[in-house]
């Protein structure tokens, strides 16, 4: 049996999660050698259930000389399968606004990406897990094209699952940042929508309550710029919208996760010191956070979780290894209904 070493408490909870939920994840990355790897060790330790999309014997071949069980997981090869044509007249109707025909349909659909996002609109799966073949652009158009925004979502977006392993004492600190992946720039509206989706994220995973810092590089009113008022907008927006989440802005970092410096800077900030979730003003600025932390802190960086679609759907980087796709797809058991 494939052991999974080494795992910090945090992740070992969303592992224990997932296999209580005994969801089906669909992985359209069937010829790729790290999501075979991840398949059977999922299997083998029934975190999931799995399909696997691609042609069979080449999935056959490549399981057998990686010497993995692939015995337990669907194998289906899209354009063979009998849900194909069904899928087809669906998407036709999916994509009506676009007036596509049923050609390009079918073109669309011998996509392994599409047609995994159809298994999980249909309720064949529960969630998909890509990226390690294919771009996060292609992986998200999918998923907006087949599966679609929540009706109460501006915007679709990431977080990124921050695991430090030691911070003031504490071991395996928790944090979501949010925006790393998908936003460039947004405006306060989207930057509210991704502030509430993350909050939704922290709880679905971890059942814990949400302090969400609004970042910037002042802190209330410390300085003026039309970057600042884009973060207060955004938290007028949430406290309107949103007035039962725990959340503050315009915020320095240090100010939002140490406590000695939100008794300087925000001593009447609700979330000032004790911030567990971290939303970024800018792409650029998640981004560079993230892997920040990453390398200096020698944080886990689990992600991009894309967050906001009706059904889950994570992407991975195309340089993840084995065990990076094992958490996507455990955490996308664990946000699946």
């Amino acid at each position: 049996m494939t052991e999974l070493t080494n795992i910090s408490a945090p992740m070992k909870a969303i592992y224990e999660k997932a296999k209580s939920r005994k969801k089906r994840v669909v992985f359209p990355e069937g010829s790729e050698p790290r999501t075979i790897r991840a398949i059977a060790a999922i299997l083998e330790n029934q975190m999931a259930e799995v399909t696997v999309l691609g042609d069979r014997n080449e999935i056959n071949k490549l399981a057998c000389e990686l010497s993995v069980d692939l015995s337990k997981a669907l194998l289906i090869d899209p354009a063979a399968s009998d849900l194909f044509d069904n899928f087809v007249a669906d998407f036709v109707k999916i994509r009506e606004s676009k007036i596509i025909s049923k050609e390009k349909a079918i073109q669309t659909l011998t996509n392994p990406l599409y047609f995994g996002a159809m298994l999980v609109r249909a309720g064949q799966a529960d969630a998909m897990v890509a990226g390690a073949v294919n771009t996060t652009a292609d992986v998200i158009r999918s998923a907006i094209r087949v599966l679609g925004l929540k009706k109460t979502v501006k915007t679709i977006s990431s977080s990124f699952l921050m695991i430090i392993p030691e911070y003031m004492g504490q071991k395996d600190k928790v944090f979501l940042f949010a925006d790393c992946g998908v936003l460039p720039n947004p405006d306060p509206e989207e930057l509210a929508s991704i502030a509430a989706t993350t909050a939704e994220t922290l709880k679905l995973l971890f059942g814990i309550e949400p302090n969400i810092a609004l970042l910037s590089f002042s802190t209330k009113g410390s300085a003026r710029h039309a970057d600042i008022k884009k973060v207060t907008e955004t938290l007028k927006i949430l406290n309107r919208d949103f007035p039962n989440l725990k959340v503050d802005g315009e915020l320095q970092l240090d100010a939002a996760i140490v406590p000695a410096v939100q008794k300087q800077k925000a001593p009447d900030s609700i979330v000032a010191g004790e911030a567990n979730i971290l939303i970024f003003p800018s792409l650029d600025a998640g981004n560079i956070g993230y892997k920040l932390t990453q390398r200096l802190a020698q944080a886990k960086a689990i992600g991009p979780i894309l967050q906001g679609l009706t059904k889950p759907v994570n992407d991975l980087s195309r340089g993840c290894s084995t065990e990076d796709i094992i958490d996507a797809a455990a955490i996308a058991c664990v946000m699946a209904e």
